[in-house]
Protein backbone atom coordinates (compact mmCIF):
# COMPACT_ATOMS: atom_id res chain seq x y z
CA UNK A 1 0.00 0.00 0.00
CA UNK A 2 1.33 3.12 -1.22
CA UNK A 3 -0.18 6.89 -0.20
CA UNK A 4 2.56 8.91 -1.55
CA UNK A 5 1.58 10.90 -5.12
CA UNK A 6 4.45 9.26 -7.83
CA UNK A 7 5.37 12.97 -8.37
CA UNK A 8 6.33 13.10 -4.78
CA UNK A 9 8.30 9.78 -4.77
CA UNK A 10 9.58 11.04 -7.75
CA UNK A 11 11.09 14.21 -6.66
CA UNK A 12 12.46 12.26 -3.23
CA UNK A 13 14.86 9.85 -4.63
CA UNK A 14 15.54 12.01 -7.37
CA UNK A 15 16.84 14.45 -4.40
CA UNK A 16 18.22 11.42 -2.58
CA UNK A 17 16.02 12.09 0.38
CA UNK A 18 14.45 8.61 -0.51
CA UNK A 19 15.78 5.33 -1.60
CA UNK A 20 15.47 1.64 -1.81
CA UNK A 21 16.21 1.10 1.52
CA UNK A 22 13.74 -0.41 3.76
CA UNK A 23 13.75 -0.22 7.64
CA UNK A 24 14.37 -4.30 8.00
CA UNK A 25 17.34 -3.82 5.54
CA UNK A 26 18.47 -1.88 8.47
CA UNK A 27 17.67 -4.72 11.08
CA UNK A 28 19.63 -7.69 8.38
CA UNK A 29 22.38 -5.69 8.35
CA UNK A 30 22.82 -5.13 11.69
CA UNK A 31 22.69 -9.41 12.13
CA UNK A 32 24.95 -9.64 9.34
CA UNK A 33 28.08 -7.95 11.02
CA UNK A 34 27.01 -8.07 14.88
CA UNK A 35 25.58 -11.01 15.32
CA UNK A 36 26.37 -11.88 18.82
CA UNK A 37 26.36 -8.39 19.71
CA UNK A 38 23.30 -7.62 22.50
CA UNK A 39 20.74 -6.57 20.73
CA UNK A 40 17.24 -5.62 22.93
CA UNK A 41 17.36 -6.18 26.65
CA UNK A 42 13.82 -6.15 28.82
CA UNK A 43 13.80 -4.34 31.71
CA UNK A 44 14.17 -6.67 34.97
CA UNK A 45 10.44 -6.21 36.39
CA UNK A 46 9.08 -7.63 33.63
CA UNK A 47 7.99 -10.40 34.81
CA UNK A 48 5.60 -8.20 37.51
CA UNK A 49 4.30 -6.72 34.62
CA UNK A 50 3.34 -10.02 32.21
CA UNK A 51 3.77 -13.08 34.30
CA UNK A 52 7.04 -13.34 31.87
CA UNK A 53 10.54 -13.84 32.25
CA UNK A 54 12.91 -10.65 30.72
CA UNK A 55 14.75 -11.37 27.64
CA UNK A 56 18.39 -10.63 27.11
CA UNK A 57 18.49 -11.17 23.12
CA UNK A 58 21.59 -10.58 20.82
CA UNK A 59 20.97 -10.01 17.24
CA UNK A 60 21.04 -13.73 16.05
CA UNK A 61 18.75 -14.95 18.73
CA UNK A 62 16.53 -11.69 17.82
CA UNK A 63 16.54 -12.76 14.18
CA UNK A 64 15.67 -16.09 14.86
CA UNK A 65 12.92 -14.58 16.82
CA UNK A 66 12.00 -12.44 14.15
CA UNK A 67 11.54 -15.67 11.98
CA UNK A 68 9.47 -17.38 14.19
CA UNK A 69 6.79 -14.41 14.10
CA UNK A 70 6.99 -14.47 10.62
CA UNK A 71 5.79 -18.06 10.48
CA UNK A 72 2.97 -17.30 12.89
CA UNK A 73 1.56 -14.63 10.55
CA UNK A 74 1.62 -16.83 7.67
CA UNK A 75 0.02 -19.25 9.65
CA UNK A 76 -2.79 -17.22 10.60
CA UNK A 77 -3.10 -16.00 7.21
CA UNK A 78 -1.66 -12.31 7.16
CA UNK A 79 -0.18 -11.36 4.12
CA UNK A 80 0.78 -8.11 2.52
CA UNK A 81 -1.08 -4.70 3.06
CA UNK A 82 -3.11 -6.25 6.08
CA UNK A 83 -3.60 -4.56 9.29
CA UNK A 84 -2.29 -5.91 12.33
CA UNK A 85 -3.24 -3.95 15.52
CA UNK A 86 -0.94 -4.49 18.58
CA UNK A 87 -1.58 -3.34 21.77
CA UNK A 88 1.72 -4.73 23.40
CA UNK A 89 4.29 -3.23 26.30
CA UNK A 90 7.75 -2.71 25.58
CA UNK A 91 8.66 -6.16 25.48
CA UNK A 92 11.72 -7.78 23.28
CA UNK A 93 9.19 -10.01 21.32
CA UNK A 94 7.75 -6.50 20.78
CA UNK A 95 10.77 -5.44 18.10
CA UNK A 96 11.15 -8.54 16.68
CA UNK A 97 7.19 -8.18 16.09
CA UNK A 98 8.20 -5.19 14.14
CA UNK A 99 10.66 -6.69 11.73
CA UNK A 100 8.71 -9.68 10.80
CA UNK A 101 5.58 -7.69 9.83
CA UNK A 102 7.33 -5.13 7.85
CA UNK A 103 9.49 -7.97 5.94
CA UNK A 104 5.98 -9.51 5.11
CA UNK A 105 4.87 -5.95 4.24
CA UNK A 106 1.85 -6.69 7.05
CA UNK A 107 1.44 -2.75 8.50
CA UNK A 108 1.47 -2.43 12.19
CA UNK A 109 -0.68 -0.16 13.82
CA UNK A 110 0.54 -0.06 17.56
CA UNK A 111 -1.86 1.35 20.45
CA UNK A 112 -1.69 2.76 23.84
CA UNK A 113 -2.11 -0.09 26.65
CA UNK A 114 -4.81 2.35 27.92
CA UNK A 115 -7.04 1.90 25.04
CA UNK A 116 -10.12 0.00 25.61
CA UNK A 117 -13.43 -1.05 24.48
CA UNK A 118 -14.18 2.32 22.95
CA UNK A 119 -11.06 2.85 20.98
CA UNK A 120 -11.02 -0.38 19.58
CA UNK A 121 -14.70 0.03 18.42
CA UNK A 122 -13.53 3.00 16.05
CA UNK A 123 -10.58 2.28 15.27
CA UNK A 124 -11.43 -1.08 13.86
CA UNK A 125 -13.72 -0.77 11.29
CA UNK A 126 -11.44 2.11 10.31
CA UNK A 127 -8.79 -0.16 9.30
CA UNK A 128 -10.39 -3.34 8.82
CA UNK A 129 -7.62 -4.87 10.53
CA UNK A 130 -7.44 -8.49 10.01
CA UNK A 131 -6.08 -9.47 13.96
CA UNK A 132 -4.89 -7.95 16.60
CA UNK A 133 -2.30 -9.03 18.68
CA UNK A 134 -1.80 -8.49 22.79
CA UNK A 135 -1.01 -9.92 25.64
CA UNK A 136 -2.95 -12.29 28.61
CA UNK A 137 -1.74 -10.30 31.36
CA UNK A 138 -0.35 -6.40 31.78
CA UNK A 139 -0.15 -5.48 35.88
CA UNK A 140 -3.14 -6.69 37.14
CA UNK A 141 -5.40 -7.03 34.02
CA UNK A 142 -6.55 -9.07 31.24
CA UNK A 143 -6.68 -6.76 28.35
CA UNK A 144 -8.00 -9.17 26.16
CA UNK A 145 -11.02 -8.39 27.62
CA UNK A 146 -12.05 -5.48 26.55
CA UNK A 147 -10.42 -6.58 23.13
CA UNK A 148 -11.74 -9.98 22.46
CA UNK A 149 -15.59 -9.22 22.39
CA UNK A 150 -14.51 -5.76 19.43
CA UNK A 151 -12.48 -8.29 17.65
CA UNK A 152 -15.22 -10.67 17.23
CA UNK A 153 -17.70 -8.51 16.62
CA UNK A 154 -15.63 -7.22 13.73
CA UNK A 155 -13.89 -10.80 12.10
CA UNK A 156 -10.64 -9.63 13.37
CA UNK A 157 -8.28 -12.61 14.83
CA UNK A 158 -7.53 -12.35 18.81
CA UNK A 159 -3.41 -13.14 18.48
CA UNK A 160 -1.73 -13.34 22.06
CA UNK A 161 1.93 -12.83 23.34
CA UNK A 162 2.89 -16.30 24.71
CA UNK A 163 1.90 -18.35 22.64
CA UNK A 164 3.64 -21.00 21.26
CA UNK A 165 5.58 -20.30 18.32
CA UNK A 166 6.12 -22.32 14.91
CA UNK A 167 10.14 -23.77 15.04
CA UNK A 168 11.88 -21.76 12.41
CA UNK A 169 14.10 -25.10 10.98
CA UNK A 170 15.60 -24.77 7.29
CA UNK A 171 12.21 -25.52 5.39
CA UNK A 172 10.72 -22.71 7.03
CA UNK A 173 13.11 -20.53 6.56
CA UNK A 174 12.86 -21.08 2.65
CA UNK A 175 9.48 -20.33 3.02
CA UNK A 176 9.59 -17.53 4.39
CA UNK A 177 12.30 -16.36 1.90
CA UNK A 178 9.91 -17.22 -0.67
CA UNK A 179 6.93 -15.18 1.33
CA UNK A 180 9.24 -12.17 1.65
CA UNK A 181 9.95 -12.70 -2.54
CA UNK A 182 6.55 -12.59 -3.02
CA UNK A 183 5.38 -9.51 -1.01
CA UNK A 184 8.06 -7.44 -2.76
CA UNK A 185 7.80 -4.58 -0.05
CA UNK A 186 8.87 -1.63 -1.46
CA UNK A 187 10.56 1.43 0.70
CA UNK A 188 7.81 3.99 -0.40
CA UNK A 189 4.93 1.23 1.02
CA UNK A 190 3.24 2.20 4.51
CA UNK A 191 5.03 0.57 7.30
CA UNK A 192 2.73 1.84 10.17
CA UNK A 193 -0.35 3.94 11.23
CA UNK A 194 -0.07 4.74 14.49
CA UNK A 195 -2.25 7.45 15.99
CA UNK A 196 -2.62 10.85 17.44
CA UNK A 197 -2.29 11.72 21.04
CA UNK A 198 -6.35 12.17 21.05
CA UNK A 199 -6.09 15.56 22.87
CA UNK A 200 -9.10 16.74 20.90
CA UNK A 201 -10.76 13.85 20.68
CA UNK A 202 -10.41 10.39 19.32
CA UNK A 203 -7.15 9.40 17.76
CA UNK A 204 -6.54 10.32 13.97
CA UNK A 205 -4.18 7.53 12.22
CA UNK A 206 -1.29 8.11 10.71
CA UNK A 207 0.14 6.32 7.82
CA UNK A 208 4.28 6.10 7.40
CA UNK A 209 6.36 4.50 4.83
CA UNK A 210 9.44 2.95 5.25
CA UNK A 211 10.86 6.21 3.56
CA UNK A 212 8.98 8.35 5.76
CA UNK A 213 10.66 6.63 8.73
CA UNK A 214 14.30 6.72 7.61
CA UNK A 215 13.72 9.96 6.11
CA UNK A 216 12.88 11.85 9.68
CA UNK A 217 15.24 9.12 11.79
CA UNK A 218 17.99 11.50 10.80
CA UNK A 219 17.17 14.40 12.94
CA UNK A 220 17.22 12.18 16.83
CA UNK A 221 19.96 9.87 14.90
CA UNK A 222 22.44 13.30 14.49
CA UNK A 223 20.74 15.20 16.97
CA UNK A 224 21.30 12.99 20.08
CA UNK A 225 25.00 12.08 18.74
CA UNK A 226 24.14 8.45 18.70
CA UNK A 227 27.57 6.49 17.77
CA UNK A 228 27.58 2.98 16.12
CA UNK A 229 27.22 0.43 19.09
CA UNK A 230 25.55 2.90 21.47
CA UNK A 231 22.96 1.08 24.34
CA UNK A 232 20.42 3.28 24.04
CA UNK A 233 17.43 2.97 26.86
CA UNK A 234 13.83 3.87 25.87
CA UNK A 235 11.27 4.28 28.23
CA UNK A 236 8.73 5.04 26.03
CA UNK A 237 5.72 3.14 24.41
CA UNK A 238 6.95 1.62 20.81
CA UNK A 239 3.77 3.12 19.12
CA UNK A 240 4.53 6.31 17.90
CA UNK A 241 7.60 8.89 16.81
CA UNK A 242 9.22 9.57 20.45
CA UNK A 243 10.12 5.49 20.39
CA UNK A 244 10.02 4.75 16.86
CA UNK A 245 11.31 7.53 15.21
CA UNK A 246 13.88 8.28 18.35
CA UNK A 247 15.49 4.74 19.93
CA UNK A 248 14.25 2.18 17.61
CA UNK A 249 15.90 4.21 14.11
CA UNK A 250 18.88 5.53 15.84
CA UNK A 251 19.26 1.75 17.61
CA UNK A 252 19.25 0.03 13.48
CA UNK A 253 21.35 2.69 12.51
CA UNK A 254 23.70 2.45 15.44
CA UNK A 255 23.89 -1.38 15.36
CA UNK A 256 23.44 -0.72 19.23
CA UNK A 257 21.97 -2.35 22.12
CA UNK A 258 18.08 -1.63 22.66
CA UNK A 259 17.11 -1.15 26.31
CA UNK A 260 13.68 -1.16 27.12
CA UNK A 261 10.96 0.39 29.68
CA UNK A 262 7.67 0.99 30.18
CA UNK A 263 5.32 2.22 31.71
CA UNK A 264 7.27 4.09 33.57
CA UNK A 265 9.08 3.47 37.05
CA UNK A 266 11.80 5.57 38.26
CA UNK A 267 12.98 3.15 40.27
CA UNK A 268 13.49 0.55 37.80
CA UNK A 269 14.56 2.86 35.50
CA UNK A 270 17.53 4.46 37.49
CA UNK A 271 18.63 0.67 38.07
CA UNK A 272 18.44 -0.04 34.70
CA UNK A 273 20.81 3.08 33.98
CA UNK A 274 23.16 1.65 36.87
CA UNK A 275 22.69 -1.98 35.23
CA UNK A 276 22.62 -2.06 32.08
CA UNK A 277 25.17 1.09 31.19
CA UNK A 278 23.53 3.37 28.79
CA UNK A 279 25.35 5.91 26.88
CA UNK A 280 21.87 7.77 25.66
CA UNK A 281 18.39 7.88 26.96
CA UNK A 282 15.59 9.51 27.07
CA UNK A 283 13.36 10.78 29.64
CA UNK A 284 10.18 13.09 30.35
CA UNK A 285 10.81 16.72 31.60
CA UNK A 286 9.48 16.22 34.97
CA UNK A 287 11.57 13.12 35.60
CA UNK A 288 14.56 15.01 34.79
CA UNK A 289 13.51 18.02 36.83
CA UNK A 290 12.48 16.00 39.93
CA UNK A 291 15.96 14.16 39.49
CA UNK A 292 17.86 17.12 39.67
CA UNK A 293 15.95 18.56 42.67
CA UNK A 294 15.70 14.92 44.54
CA UNK A 295 19.70 14.99 46.39
CA UNK A 296 19.00 11.88 48.03
CA UNK A 297 18.14 10.11 45.04
CA UNK A 298 20.85 11.42 43.10
CA UNK A 299 23.01 10.22 45.85
CA UNK A 300 21.73 6.95 45.15
CA UNK A 301 22.42 7.32 41.71
CA UNK A 302 25.53 6.45 38.90
CA UNK A 303 24.55 8.35 35.59
CA UNK A 304 28.40 8.00 34.47
CA UNK A 305 27.54 5.80 31.69
CA UNK A 306 25.18 8.29 30.16
CA UNK A 307 26.81 10.71 27.33
CA UNK A 308 23.43 12.88 26.43
CA UNK A 309 19.36 12.58 27.32
CA UNK A 310 16.97 13.09 25.11
CA UNK A 311 13.78 15.26 26.15
CA UNK A 312 10.64 16.96 25.29
CA UNK A 313 6.96 17.21 24.59
CA UNK A 314 7.00 20.36 26.95
CA UNK A 315 9.49 22.91 27.82
CA UNK A 316 13.06 22.23 29.33
CA UNK A 317 13.75 24.22 32.25
CA UNK A 318 17.19 26.07 31.61
CA UNK A 319 18.39 25.19 35.36
CA UNK A 320 17.85 21.43 34.57
CA UNK A 321 19.71 21.43 30.99
CA UNK A 322 22.78 23.37 33.17
CA UNK A 323 22.66 21.26 35.97
CA UNK A 324 23.06 17.84 33.94
CA UNK A 325 25.61 19.18 32.46
CA UNK A 326 27.64 20.99 35.18
CA UNK A 327 27.00 18.23 37.47
CA UNK A 328 27.36 14.97 35.76
CA UNK A 329 28.70 16.39 32.17
CA UNK A 330 25.34 14.90 30.26
CA UNK A 331 24.15 16.72 27.85
CA UNK A 332 20.40 17.38 27.74
CA UNK A 333 19.13 17.26 23.64
CA UNK A 334 15.86 19.08 23.27
CA UNK A 335 13.79 17.20 20.79
CA UNK A 336 10.28 18.60 19.00
CA UNK A 337 8.57 16.05 17.17
CA UNK A 338 5.11 14.75 15.53
CA UNK A 339 3.78 11.54 14.21
CA UNK A 340 2.58 13.95 11.22
CA UNK A 341 6.48 14.34 10.46
CA UNK A 342 7.10 17.32 12.46
CA UNK A 343 11.58 16.78 13.86
CA UNK A 344 13.68 19.10 15.55
CA UNK A 345 16.65 18.89 17.62
CA UNK A 346 18.02 21.14 19.92
CA UNK A 347 21.63 19.75 21.30
CA UNK A 348 25.02 21.05 21.79
CA UNK A 349 26.35 21.11 18.57
CA UNK A 350 23.64 23.70 17.72
CA UNK A 351 23.70 25.92 21.10
CA UNK A 352 25.65 25.86 23.85
CA UNK A 353 23.53 28.11 26.45
CA UNK A 354 21.01 26.31 28.66
CA UNK A 355 18.05 29.36 28.07
CA UNK A 356 18.50 29.00 23.97
CA UNK A 357 18.52 25.29 24.49
CA UNK A 358 15.57 24.87 26.37
CA UNK A 359 13.17 26.48 23.76
CA UNK A 360 15.47 27.43 20.81
CA UNK A 361 15.71 24.80 18.11
CA UNK A 362 18.15 25.13 14.60
CA UNK A 363 15.99 26.55 11.37
CA UNK A 364 16.28 23.91 9.40
CA UNK A 365 14.64 23.97 5.92
CA UNK A 366 15.24 27.69 5.63
CA UNK A 367 17.61 28.52 2.27
CA UNK A 368 18.88 31.65 4.30
CA UNK A 369 20.26 29.99 7.30
CA UNK A 370 22.58 27.18 6.81
CA UNK A 371 22.93 24.08 9.25
CA UNK A 372 25.31 21.04 7.93
CA UNK A 373 22.97 18.37 9.87
CA UNK A 374 21.14 16.17 7.21
CA UNK A 375 18.34 16.36 8.35
CA UNK A 376 18.08 20.52 7.97
CA UNK A 377 17.96 19.56 4.27
CA UNK A 378 15.19 17.09 4.80
CA UNK A 379 12.13 19.35 5.66
CA UNK A 380 10.81 22.97 4.73
CA UNK A 381 9.56 25.38 7.23
CA UNK A 382 8.07 28.56 7.53
CA UNK A 383 5.92 30.18 9.82
CA UNK A 384 2.77 31.78 8.86
CA UNK A 385 0.67 34.49 11.24
CA UNK A 386 -2.60 32.69 11.97
CA UNK A 387 -4.86 35.78 11.67
CA UNK A 388 -3.38 37.69 8.51
CA UNK A 389 -2.13 34.37 6.81
CA UNK A 390 0.70 36.14 5.90
CA UNK A 391 4.69 34.67 6.39
CA UNK A 392 6.37 36.18 9.09
CA UNK A 393 10.30 36.30 8.46
CA UNK A 394 11.43 39.00 11.00
CA UNK A 395 11.66 38.46 14.57
CA UNK A 396 8.85 40.06 17.16
CA UNK A 397 5.99 37.58 15.54
CA UNK A 398 4.30 34.85 16.65
CA UNK A 399 3.58 32.30 13.91
CA UNK A 400 1.85 28.99 13.16
CA UNK A 401 4.68 26.56 11.73
CA UNK A 402 4.35 24.89 8.54
CA UNK A 403 6.26 21.93 7.12
CA UNK A 404 7.11 20.46 4.00
CA UNK A 405 9.23 17.55 2.63
CA UNK A 406 9.90 13.49 2.51
CA UNK A 407 9.44 13.33 6.10
CA UNK A 408 5.97 14.71 6.48
CA UNK A 409 3.19 11.85 6.17
CA UNK A 410 0.96 12.10 3.20
CA UNK A 411 -2.61 12.63 5.13
CA UNK A 412 -4.60 10.84 8.08
CA UNK A 413 -5.85 7.29 7.28
CA UNK A 414 -9.17 7.00 5.11
CA UNK A 415 -10.08 10.65 6.51
CA UNK A 416 -10.02 13.29 3.69
CA UNK A 417 -11.65 16.07 5.47
CA UNK A 418 -9.36 15.86 8.57
CA UNK A 419 -6.22 15.81 6.01
CA UNK A 420 -7.65 18.42 3.79
CA UNK A 421 -7.76 20.55 6.62
CA UNK A 422 -4.72 19.59 7.95
CA UNK A 423 -2.77 20.72 4.34
CA UNK A 424 -2.36 24.50 2.64
CA UNK A 425 -2.83 24.46 -1.21
CA UNK A 426 0.59 24.43 -1.35
CA UNK A 427 0.96 21.16 0.54
CA UNK A 428 2.46 22.34 3.82
CA UNK A 429 1.25 20.43 6.91
CA UNK A 430 -0.48 23.04 9.34
CA UNK A 431 1.37 22.27 12.86
CA UNK A 432 -0.30 23.75 15.53
CA UNK A 433 2.66 24.22 16.86
CA UNK A 434 3.46 28.21 17.46
CA UNK A 435 7.08 29.53 16.94
CA UNK A 436 9.15 32.88 16.49
CA UNK A 437 12.14 33.55 14.77
CA UNK A 438 15.49 34.45 17.30
CA UNK A 439 18.39 34.53 17.64
CA UNK A 440 20.72 37.69 16.80
CA UNK A 441 19.26 39.97 14.32
CA UNK A 442 22.21 39.55 12.27
CA UNK A 443 22.24 35.92 12.17
CA UNK A 444 18.24 34.65 12.49
CA UNK A 445 19.50 31.16 12.89
CA UNK A 446 16.41 29.22 15.42
CA UNK A 447 13.25 29.14 16.00
CA UNK A 448 11.93 29.74 19.65
CA UNK A 449 8.88 27.27 21.13
CA UNK A 450 6.43 29.52 22.48
CA UNK A 451 3.08 26.86 22.18
CA UNK A 452 0.09 25.59 20.44
CA UNK A 453 -1.92 27.64 18.05
CA UNK A 454 -5.23 25.59 20.16
CA UNK A 455 -4.04 25.88 23.57
CA UNK A 456 -3.43 29.56 23.64
CA UNK A 457 -5.23 31.12 27.11
CA UNK A 458 -6.62 34.45 25.73
CA UNK A 459 -7.01 36.73 28.86
CA UNK A 460 -8.83 40.02 28.21
CA UNK A 461 -7.41 39.81 24.82
CA UNK A 462 -4.38 39.46 25.18
CA UNK A 463 -2.70 35.82 24.59
CA UNK A 464 -0.62 33.26 26.63
CA UNK A 465 0.91 30.37 25.51
CA UNK A 466 0.85 27.94 28.63
CA UNK A 467 4.07 26.34 28.06
CA UNK A 468 5.80 30.03 28.56
CA UNK A 469 3.83 30.07 31.91
CA UNK A 470 4.65 26.37 32.79
CA UNK A 471 8.39 27.02 31.87
CA UNK A 472 8.81 29.62 35.19
CA UNK A 473 6.83 27.61 36.89
CA UNK A 474 9.12 24.89 36.75
CA UNK A 475 11.82 26.86 38.17
CA UNK A 476 10.39 26.78 41.92
CA UNK A 477 12.56 24.31 44.11
CA UNK A 478 9.20 23.10 45.80
CA UNK A 479 7.23 21.84 42.58
CA UNK A 480 7.73 18.65 41.21
CA UNK A 481 5.76 19.46 38.11
CA UNK A 482 3.02 22.03 36.85
CA UNK A 483 1.14 22.90 34.16
CA UNK A 484 -1.04 26.27 33.34
CA UNK A 485 -4.68 26.23 31.88
CA UNK A 486 -6.84 28.77 31.69
CA UNK A 487 -10.17 29.14 33.53
CA UNK A 488 -13.45 31.16 33.17
CA UNK A 489 -13.91 34.76 33.77
CA UNK A 490 -16.88 36.71 33.16
CA UNK A 491 -14.91 39.91 32.94
CA UNK A 492 -11.75 39.07 30.83
CA UNK A 493 -12.97 35.73 29.37
CA UNK A 494 -10.30 33.79 30.73
CA UNK A 495 -7.46 33.69 33.26
CA UNK A 496 -4.66 31.81 34.27
CA UNK A 497 -4.86 29.02 36.32
CA UNK A 498 -1.39 26.78 38.24
CA UNK A 499 -1.94 23.34 38.75
CA UNK A 500 0.43 21.75 40.61
CA UNK A 501 1.86 18.82 42.28
CA UNK A 502 4.39 19.94 45.12
CA UNK A 503 6.89 17.99 46.50
CA UNK A 504 6.28 16.06 49.71
CA UNK A 505 5.83 18.52 52.78
CA UNK A 506 6.23 21.37 50.61
CA UNK A 507 3.26 24.15 50.68
CA UNK A 508 2.82 26.04 47.79
CA UNK A 509 0.33 29.08 47.58
CA UNK A 510 -0.47 31.70 44.88
CA UNK A 511 1.50 34.21 46.76
CA UNK A 512 5.02 32.34 46.43
CA UNK A 513 3.80 31.74 42.49
CA UNK A 514 3.12 35.41 41.94
CA UNK A 515 6.34 35.98 43.96
CA UNK A 516 8.46 34.22 41.36
CA UNK A 517 6.90 35.46 38.18
CA UNK A 518 7.58 38.71 39.88
CA UNK A 519 11.19 38.08 40.04
CA UNK A 520 10.98 36.43 37.03
CA UNK A 521 10.30 39.77 35.00
CA UNK A 522 6.97 38.37 33.86
CA UNK A 523 4.47 40.58 32.31
CA UNK A 524 1.68 40.81 34.95
CA UNK A 525 -0.85 39.29 32.72
CA UNK A 526 0.77 36.35 32.53
CA UNK A 527 0.73 35.61 36.24
CA UNK A 528 -1.22 32.78 37.71
CA UNK A 529 -4.15 34.16 39.51
CA UNK A 530 -5.37 30.85 40.53
CA UNK A 531 -3.27 27.85 41.97
CA UNK A 532 -4.95 24.22 42.00
CA UNK A 533 -2.85 21.51 44.20
CA UNK A 534 -3.19 18.01 43.02
CA UNK A 535 -1.04 14.66 43.63
CA UNK A 536 -0.65 14.15 39.82
CA UNK A 537 -1.47 16.02 36.45
CA UNK A 538 -4.12 13.48 34.48
CA UNK A 539 -2.62 12.54 31.45
CA UNK A 540 -3.69 10.80 28.21
CA UNK A 541 -3.04 7.14 26.70
CA UNK A 542 0.56 8.48 25.61
CA UNK A 543 1.46 10.59 28.34
CA UNK A 544 0.63 13.88 27.37
CA UNK A 545 -1.14 16.39 30.21
CA UNK A 546 -4.70 16.26 29.39
CA UNK A 547 -5.72 19.61 28.72
CA UNK A 548 -9.30 19.00 28.92
CA UNK A 549 -9.30 17.26 32.41
CA UNK A 550 -7.16 19.87 33.47
CA UNK A 551 -9.88 22.71 32.56
CA UNK A 552 -12.04 20.47 35.15
CA UNK A 553 -9.33 21.09 38.04
CA UNK A 554 -9.19 24.61 36.76
CA UNK A 555 -12.42 25.44 37.42
CA UNK A 556 -13.34 23.32 40.71
CA UNK A 557 -14.42 25.56 43.78
CA UNK A 558 -11.93 25.65 46.39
Amino acid sequence: MQTTKPELIAEYRQRGWWSDTRITDLFDAAARSEPTRLAVVDAHNRPLLTGAPALRLSFAELDRLVSAFMLRFTDAGLKRDDILITQLPNVAEYVAVYIAALKLGIILSPVPMQFRRGEFEKILPLTGARAILSLPKFKDADPTQDIAPVAQKHGAQLLLLGDKLPEPDSAALRLLQQRVRDASVSADDIATICWTSGTEGMPKGVPRSHNHWLAISHAHFEGAGIRRGDILLNPFPLINMAALGGCFMSWLHAAGTLVLHHPLDLPVYLQQIARERPNYAIAPPAVLNMLLKDERLLAQTDLTSLRSIGSGSAPLDPLMIRGFRDRFGIEIVNMFGSNEGMSLASGPDHTSDPVQRATFFPRFGRREVHWPQRSAALIETRLIDPEQGTEIVAVGSVGEMQIRGPTVFDGYFRAPELTAAAFTADGYFRTGDLFEIAGDRDALRFYRFVGRLKQLIVRGGMKIAPEEIEAVLAQLPGILEASAIAYHDPVLGERVCAVVVPRPGITITLESIQTLFRDAGMAIFKWPERVRIVDALPRNAVGKVSRGELTSVAERAD
